[in-house]
């Protein structure tokens, strides 16, 4: 599928020009803070970085974020059910990969412009940081 830029999008996905959810109105900015959302959780982050270097299963997950295996299957089921990442059965083992590369775009660009407005950020006391 191509959108109005030439671009190509991945099978099973619209653009944005195509998308019902970025029309007029309030519906675009509800879903883009959506998307957000599922980013803003620093576990969730961790994770989502954590599977752009591959796939990885449960366990190296619980591993890498040291959180519980329940915690840890919770932040991958809310990652996957926003459209993040894939999980791949194999038995009993669940492997999870990011399933597109433009996250991995849009985690450089996040840290880029954190970085960029670090002391900004840092003064910012109407975004507390979660205990």
């Amino acid at each position: 599928m191509t959108g109005r830029s030439g671009t190509t999008a991945r099978p099973g996905t619209t653009t944005a020009a195509e998308s019902p959810l970025l029309g007029e109105g309030g519906e675009q900015v509800q879903m883009v803070a959506k998307f957000f959302r599922a980013l803003g959780d620093p576990t969730r982050l961790r994770l989502l970085e954590f599977l752009l270097a591959g796939e990885h299963t449960v366990s190296e997950c619980v591993t890498h974020v040291g959180l519980s295996q329940g915690r840890v299957s919770v932040h991958l089921a809310c990652l996957a059910d926003c459209g993040y990442v894939a999980a791949r059965r194999d038995g009993r083992y669940s492997h999870y990969r990011v399933v597109d590369p433009r996250v991995a775009d849009l985690v450089v660009l996040a840290r880029s412009l954190a970085a960029d407005n670090c002391v900004a950020l840092a003064a910012c006391e109407r975004i507390t940081p979660r205990p």
